[in-house]
């Protein structure tokens, strides 16, 4: 599955511009500002922007297949966009006409990268809770918000910033508030060394300021229906799909590296061990496409979203793609051996797929959706499939 041929293009010219910086971003842990100004130039921060406001027009199956492309020379880079359009299709759901009109032109001109304000601290990532309450004062909304994961925070133009209504009563009643960086002070602390998806440069900060009320989306205490129809599912399809883009483009490397010359002499392409772990690497990363696009289809077909069969999907996918692409590329490791699966430097780039896609089963753990999980599946005993 690809995207629109003119979108392919585009995401093209940012994939030559992320290749020649990828390792000095890995290296420093430094977020890839050159292949984020490719993305504006490009207009692909407006790819689900629609037309009548400058954008592309594109969908979600522009997304994933976008996001699988750039994941095949960039992980981190491909996260980056991948959460940049969940926040845009969050405002195109969602803001009321006079924000939309506003900054909907402005992401499709390039000018606002959006970056996603949900964690906090004591209760992680956990999406349809916080514990900081959105305040009142002179017809605007106050912001002093405290999170301690924000991607590509300290190059954002804008966020969007989870936090408990005015006046709210419990912590699961939280409203999504849209503020642009000039409306803020924006305050950045701690250090970012990780192990992998290094160019995230996932920082802490403090955000303090205040926006009109307009600029709440779906209204206050609706981030619960914003969550579970749009946040949710594209986070899922979305990374699913970064993680396949890095374990396909590592079998590819690899898949050249041993017909090339160089490889043919060095590796015994009649050995049956590396055979079986080859095949097991292309039916993982296969299994992954499958589901991937089957749980499109139903994202994009089903009248509702929060229903137990669907949620179990979209778990399943995230849970599945994280574990097989990971395998997958630790099966090349093993088939190649440590010269062009364990040292840096080598055509394969297996050492930074491996250490990026780490991340995966962390990223909103596998182990708390299993919990989810098995709630879900109690409440479909007769396994409806979709």
């Amino acid at each position: 599955m690809t995207a629109r041929p003119e979108v392919t293009a585009l995401v093209e010219r940012v994939c030559a511009v992320a290749a020649g910086h990828v390792d000095k971003t890995d290296d420093l842990a430094s977020f890839p500002v050159e292949a984020l100004d490719e993305l504006r130039v490009t207009g692909l921060l407006g790819l689900l922007v629609d037309r009548a406001h400058g954008g592309l027009g594109g969908n979600l199956r522009d997304v994933l297949a976008a996001s699988i492309q750039l994941g095949r020379v960039d992980m981190s880079l491909a996260m980056i966009f991948a959460m940049h359009c969940q926040q845009v299709a969050a405002v195109v759901g969602y803001a009321e006409p006079k924000l939309a009109d506003e900054l909907l032109p402005e992401i499709a001109a390039g000018r606002v990268y959006l970056a996603s304000v949900t964690t906090e601290a004591g209760k992680g990532g956990h999406l349809l809770s916080s514990e900081t309450e959105l305040g009142v004062a002179a017809g605007e909304l106050t912001i002093d918000r405290f999170a301690p994961i924000v991607t590509g925070g300290a190059v954002a133009d804008g966020f969007l910033v989870t936090m408990r209504s005015p006046g709210a009563r419990s912590a699961n009643q939280v409203s999504l508030v849209y503020a642009h960086r000039d409306q803020l002070e924006v305050t950045a602390s701690g250090d970012w060394q990780p192990m992998g998806m290094r160019a995230s440069h996932s920082l802490a900060l403090r955000l303090t300021g205040r926006v009109p009320e307009h600029q709440v989306l779906g209204g206050q205490g609706g981030f619960r229906q914003i969550a579970l129809q749009t946040f949710a599912p594209l986070a899922h399809l979305g990374w699913s799909a970064c993680w396949l883009g890095t374990a396909t483009g590592a079998l590819s490397r690899v898949l050249r590296m041993l017909r090339s010359p160089t490889g043919r002499g060095s590796a015994d392409l009649d050995s049956e061990l590396l055979l079986t772990r080859l095949s097991t690497a292309r039916q993982r990363v296969d299994t992954v496409h499958a589901l991937l696009w089957h749980t499109a289809d139903v994202v994009e077909s089903a009248p509702e979203l929060s229903v137990p069969r669907v949620q179990l999907l979209l778990n399943a996918l995230k849970i599945t793609a994280a574990e097989q692409c990971y395998q997958a590329v630790e099966a090349l490791i093993d088939a190649v051996g440590l010269r062009h699966g364990y040292l840096r430097g080598s055509v394969t780039g297996l050492e930074r797929a491996h250490r990026d896609l780490r991340s995966a089963a962390l990223n909103y753990s596998n182990d708390r959706l299993h919990l989810a999980d098995g709630k879900l599946a109690l409440l479909d005993p007769d396994v409806h499939l979709v």
